[in-house]
This record gives structure tokens, C-alpha cells and sequence, in this order.
């Protein structure tokens, strides 16, 4: 009786061993290493702006001085105490802004900031997309889709913000109703289209928007793990 010849993978060698192992080492180093970096940057660019108007007397480093009653040769950055300070801040406003003085100086301020021709434009228009975003009841961008972009035929992935209103809405196709879908650039999603679609062209994913967002960013190679395209 023959019996089938015993096929085993070939050894690798010490190159292919090490470039192996470096490439292992890079999937796992590259994550937490540009985690880490964009953290820091942004902990730093909020300390930049928030220590830029504060006093010098108020600098983390010469409180420091001051308290302990030491001199140091030059100044130093203390990452992320302006990240504390910019959360404090935020948080008294906020808890100044539901109360009755906290409502009326608002009222009284953007009573002001209307009467200005360019100022009321650009403050109405970023005041509405921070409602819409930071809005804790609002189910915006909460769904991913596919629709036929730029033409039939050709489909790409996008995320459902609202159904369209006002004068919009009102000249939609007639027996459907229009929905707002943002079509995020690759491998940038903050840039994109906005279009307008039927609710009847546009098909619901299973997969959730974090899902849908690292299939963007990563150009079709990152797919969620039990939907992932077998290669043949």
C-alpha cells in the first residue's frame, strides 16, 4: 500500500525567523505606540492654549516655586494640567448654565452675538453641529449604509445622520422621504459628501459605525471578525 508522501512546512531560516518576528513586533508596538503619541498631542495642544491665558503668576511651574519654596533654572511644561483645568472649567459652566443666572447671561449674550452680521453666522452654525453632536438624546450617525455613489452600480459606505426636513424634504421623490447619509473620504473620515438619498436606496449593515469607520480608514483591509471576505 502506497502511502502519501509526508508534506511539512519547510524551516524557515534565521532571516526569515527575524524579519518574522520584527514584523510581530511592529503590529504590536505600532497601535499602542500611535495611541500614546495622539494622546499626547492632544493633552499637550489643550495645555498650549489653556496656559496662554493664564496668568504668569497661575503657571504650574511657578505655583510649584511658590509652594515649596524652590527656584528652578527655567520653566517647565507640566503635561496635562491644562487638561484638568480646561475639564473644570467645562464642567462650572455647564453646571452654571442650568441655572436661572447661568440661562440669562447665555440669553443675553447670544442676543449680543446675533446683532453682529459675520459673528451671528458663524456662531449659529457651529452652536447647531455642537447640539447635534454632543445632543445625549440624539441618534445621529448611529446606523452604517450602503448606497450606489457615484453611480449605479458602485456602492460605498456611508453613515446615516437624519431624514431631511424643511424645504429639503419637501422636494424629495414623491411616496419616499429623503435621508441626510455622510460619505466619509478615505483614509480621512472627517472629510466627505453630504447627500440626500431615498430611504429606499439605501441599505442597513449589520455592522456597527465603529465597525464601518475602520473599514474606511484602513481601505477595505480592516473588516469586523465575522463578516470578514474569506480569500480564496
Amino acid at each position: 500500500m502506497n502511502m502519501p508522501p509526508d508534506y511539512t512546512r519547510p524551516r524557515q531560516g534565521w532571516v526569515g525567523a527575524m524579519r518574522s518576528n520584527f514584523l510581530t513586533g511592529l503590529v504590536i508596538i505600532a497601535p499602542i505606540a500611535l495611541t500614546a503619541w495622539l494622546i499626547w498631542s492632544v493633552v499637550g495642544w489643550i495645555d498650549a492654549r489653556v496656559w496662554a491665558i493664564v496668568p504668569d503668576g497661575y503657571q504650574p511651574d511657578r505655583y510649584i516655586q511658590t509652594l515649596f519654596d524652590i527656584q528652578l533654572s527655567e520653566q517647565y511644561d507640566i503635561r496635562g494640567f491644562g487638561l484638568i483645568v480646561f475639564l473644570v472649567f467645562t464642567f462650572f459652566v455647564g453646571w452654571l448654565g442650568k441655572g436661572f443666572v447661568g440661562r440669562s447671561l447665555l440669553r443675553w449674550a447670544e442676543h449680543l452675538v446675533q446683532r453682529m452680521p459675520v459673528v451671528r453666522t458663524i456662531y449659529s452654525g457651529v452652536k447647531q453641529i455642537a447640539e447635534t453632536v454632543f445632543n445625549q438624546t440624539n441618534n445621529s450617525f448611529d446606523k452604517a449604509c450602503l448606497i450606489e455613489y457615484p453611480r449605479k452600480g458602485i456602492w460605498v459606505i456611508g453613515f446615516v445622520a437624519t431624514a431631511a426636513r424643511g424645504e429639503v424634504a419637501d422636494h424629495g421623490p414623491e411616496g419616499d422621504s429623503l435621508v441626510s447619509v455622510f460619505v466619509p473620504t478615505t483614509p480621512n473620515p472627517t472629510s466627505g459628501f453630504l447627500l440626500f438619498v431615498p430611504e429606499s436606496d439605501i441599505k442597513q449593515l449589520d455592522m456597527t459605525v465603529e465597525d464601518a469607520a475602520k473599514l474606511v480608514i484602513s481601505a477595505g483591509l480592516v473588516y469586523p471578525d465575522d463578516k470578514a471576505p474569506k480569500l480564496p
